[in-house]
């Protein structure tokens, strides 16, 4: 469903989900079998079309490596099928709970019912992952799914678009293309379910156009994610487990790496251990299909933009590789910035590209209060291999997710939830979290021929309602 930019996008919007609905209507809960007929579909597609994806993702971003695409958006959905339907079938069933003596002689069993029609609206950084990701997610549950493509992909959209609709009718699983207009109409759709994924700022528009509708929302949002290096670690070891965290997709990921506590006097042996892994990575990137591009122009002149103002305001900046970044081809090596502060752009925002600030602490009661002091970011690293230290952290801050000695690998746990907190988003999603999310678990009661419930009709002050009383309120 390609959509056309019209003055009524809202008319044509409804009238797609009000077709889903009626045929959510006609057939309420999918089987096993379809449900897992549908899954095995598109893992099939995937692997049909791979290779047309990974080109027409380095399309849209001018150049993307093959493999990046191939391990953070192709990868993670056959992973995600993979779990999923090895699973489906005992999440599924209805989970038995305990009626306690004051509902006996009852049973009490909770029914994971699908919600109806799942309303996606996707990013342009992960564009399959985060489309075909949260529908696996929907479908599995036993759901409809309408998605909203980024704007900002078109050549991934038309694959993908095409993709889908050779596997499903539109009743099913329905494609929308269109501006920010679009988008905006899109939210405020009266879906059963809306996952939204993208910045925070958005993220309170969609959900303010949600609460018109009363409509459930997942937001995964992002913020400044920090790395608090402790003073147990070296540094060479902390580089090797944090940068491709920081360099994948060019830094372009809501989980990235976004600034880095170093211990005090460690900045310039950080700096050197740095370069020299990235250069060992990467080295020369103008012509390495191994470093991604900025996804557009306008992207690229922001994160300029960012890294000029904290230049003017003191901010000293080292190139990962020596190299001067490249406008002709929107490619930047990361950029490490010391002496940094809070009038810096580059320290008020979530800054979603390859700069990397660097901030220094006395001990790690002032690295966590620095932390605390801020919005909750959806991701925490800890560079630490002492327990104490790990423990103390993760016990004095919250985060949506957590990696010790690691960075952004959380995200493909495949048997975890994944979401934000507060400010970086609510709502979870990835795994069995994912299933309840998009299915609503209703409690059903049921009683057989013995009926204790008139116990405690009216009228009030019997013999046995005082015994109960007497049993319960102590």
């Amino acid at each position: 469903m390609n959509m056309p930019l019209q003055t009524n996008i809202a008319t044509q919007l409804l009238q797609q989900l009000n077709a889903q609905k009626s045929a959510y209507q006609r057939q309420p809960a999918p089987d096993l079998d379809a449900r897992k007929a549908q899954l095995k579909a598109l893992k099939k597609a995937l692997l049909t079309q791979q290779h047309s994806i990974i080109e027409a993702l380095s399309q849209d971003y001018g150049h993307r490596s093959a493999d990046d695409s191939l391990i953070s958006d192709i990868m993670p959905c056959i992973n995600n099928i993979n779990y999923t339907l090895k699973h489906l079938k005992s999440w599924m069933k209805p989970s038995r709970r305990h009626a306690g003596m004051l509902l006996a002689p009852a049973n009490i069993t909770v029914h994971y019912q699908p919600v109806g029609v799942v309303g996606i609206i996707v990013p342009w950084n992960f564009p399959v992952m985060l489309s075909v990701g949260p529908l696996i997610t929907a479908l599995a549950a036993g759901n409809r799914a309408m998605i909203k493509l980024s704007e900002f992909t078109p050549h991934t959209n038309t694959v993908l678009k095409k993709m889908l609709a050779e596997l499903f009718d539109d009743t099913v699983v329905a494609v929308v293309e269109g501006e920010a207009d679009v988008a905006a109409a899109f939210s405020a759709q009266p879906f059963d379910h809306l996952l939204f994924t993208g910045s925070t700022t958005v993220g309170r528009h969609v959900m303010r156009a949600a609460a018109d509708n009363l409509t459930p929302v997942t937001l995964e949002l992002g913020g400044k994610s920090p790395v608090i290096i402790a003073d147990d670690m070296p540094l060479e070891t902390a580089v090797e487990r944090m940068i491709y965290g920081k360099c994948l997709n060019a830094g372009q990921i809501c989980v990235a790496p976004d600034y880095v506590l170093l211990p005090k006097g460690k900045t310039d042996a950080f700096k050197q251990a740095f370069t020299h892994k990235f250069n060992a990575m990467y080295g020369q990137i103008a012509n390495n299909p191994d470093y991604g591009t900025i996804i557009n122009q306008r992207q690229f002149d922001r994160i300029v933009a960012v890294l000029d103002d904290a230049r003017s305001k003191g901010a000293l900046i080292t190139s990962a590789n020596g190299e001067a970044i490249d406008s002709k081809t929107r490619k930047i090596p990361t950029q490490l910035l010391s002496q940094v502060n809070d009038e810096m752009l580059v320290m008020q925002e979530e800054i979603f590209g390859p700069l990397l600030p660097i901030i220094e602490y006395d001990d790690l009661a002032q690295a966590i209060n620095y932390i605390n002091d801020r919005p909750r970011p959806l991701a925490l690293y800890i560079m630490s291999f002492d327990n104490a230290a790990q423990q103390r952290i993760l016990s004095h801050t919250h985060s949506g997710g957590v990696c010790i000695n690691e960075t952004v690998f959380h995200v493909a746990a495949d048997d975890a939830p994944f979401g934000g907190i507060g400010p970086s988003g609510m709502g979870h999603y990835h795994g069995k979290e994912g299933f309840l999310t998009m299915s609503h678990a209703k409690t059903v009661l049921s009683r057989g021929k013995l009926n204790t419930g008139k116990l405690v009709h009216p009228p009030y002050g019997g013999l046995i309602q005082k015994l109960l009383m007497k049993v319960f309120l102590r």
